[in-house]
């Protein structure tokens, strides 16, 4: 392993029997037993994760909301205090950059949580593409851990340590408070398809905040959750993953994310040009798959015509599902062949197993 980045919750983890993992650089757990148990978990009950090394970028100033409309494709500069949105940093020719969430915390002060492989570029992007407004960008990784907790029971759980009116916090929302006395950043937001919070701390309050929220949690069921079961949620969830269903190659439209290009802002922004044609020209679509068979669809393997064999597109990720007991996959493929219902197949080590495209997302929390 050579990573050289730990969260304060390292010695945390190997304590409680992690299998360790690297992720861009970081140590990270991936699974602290069965991954299965901990997707469970998450859908059923809780799952506690540990989520430190997500950037962390402050934008500030008069001009920062003029100068995060110029960056990224959202309208930042319509975010409510106290609210965040789900946006993208795009090259100049369209391709995606990165996934982010913004969370506005005043009328000059945002926060850009970025994807742990991409903090660096989108803090040095961010600060290029602001040095015509009076903003400043800093990046705050290192003054920040990031811990959430996803399932049906993390109202009760986190409730249990606050008094501040988690039924009154909508999705998307966020607020200052104390959770077991902690100061917290405390958010509605999350990347399991399940209801859950996310809480921004200090580091040197992660373990205490780790520690209280795993005893408040243990009679409803939660258990710490590694980044394996992290991935089969998301992917369960519909969610793209930067890497995998998103790059420098991929624009938003195709990726079915075109709601978050705000091309009617008033605002010019970067990839702007680019982003418009491409709106008119989405010849690949992200799709959902799902196989009758047992053999699961990975990441690189090709989608072909069901009958031909021709190659009509590529697997991004793939994963048995232990919430719907299938092998579900998403795949970019020819547009002319994204209507949900169409059988196409893939091609495992040489034998096409065939799929169906479905309706993303697979799993919806009622």
């Amino acid at each position: 392993m050579t990573t050289d980045r730990r969260t304060p919750l390292d010695a945390v983890h190997d304590a409680l029997g992690a299998t360790m993992t690297d992720f861009a650089g970081w140590r990270m757990p991936l699974r602290y037993g069965s991954e299965r148990d901990e997707h469970t978990a998450v859908r059923t009950t809780a799952g506690l994760f540990d989520l430190t090394h997500m950037g962390e970028i402050e934008v500030t100033g008069p001009e920062a909301a003029r100068a995060l409309d110029h960056a990224l494709v959202g309208f930042v500069s319509k975010i409510g205090i106290d609210r965040a949105r789900y946006t993208m940093i795009c090259t100049e020719e369209g391709g995606i950059v990165d996934d982010l969430i913004v969370y506005r915390l005043g009328e000059e002060h945002f926060v850009v949580v970025a994807n742990a492989s991409n903090a660096d570029v989108v803090a040095g992007s961010l600060k290029y593409r602001s040095t015509d407004f009076d903003a400043t960008v800093r990046d705050a990784s290192e003054e920040y851990t990031l811990l959430a907790v996803q399932g049906p029971a993390s109202t009760a759980i986190v409730g249990s340590l606050t008094d501040a009116d988690l039924p009154a916090l909508k999705y998307y929302a966020i607020l200052r408070t104390e959770v077991a006395g902690v100061p917290v950043l405390l958010a509605r937001t999350g990347y399991t398809g399940e209801d859950g919070f996310e809480l921004f701390a200090a580091p040197d309050d992660a373990v205490a905040l780790w520690d209280a929220l795993l005893a408040a949690g243990k009679p409803h069921g939660l258990v710490p959750a590694g980044l394996s079961c992290r991935d089969t949620l998301r992917l369960e969830a519909g969610m793209p993953l930067y890497g995998h269903e998103l790059t420098r190659d991929t624009t938003p439209y195709e990726a079915n994310l075109g709601r978050v290009v705000r091309l009617d802002k008033p605002e010019d922004f970067v990839g702007r040009e680019a982003l418009a044609a491409a709106e008119a020209d989405v010849r690949r679509t992200l799709v959902g798959l799902t196989s009758p068979g047992k053999r699961v669809p990975r990441a690189g393997y090709p989608v072909v015509d069901a009958d031909s064999g021709e190659r009509v597109g590529e697997v991004t990720s793939g994963a048995p599902s232990p919430t719907l007991g299938m092998p579900i996959a998403m795949a970019y493929v020819a547009s002319e062949r994204a209507e949900p219902g169409t059988r196409l197949a893939v091609d495992i080590r040489g034998k096409a197993e065939p799929v169906d495209v479905v309706a993303l997302p697979f799993y919806k929390r009622g």
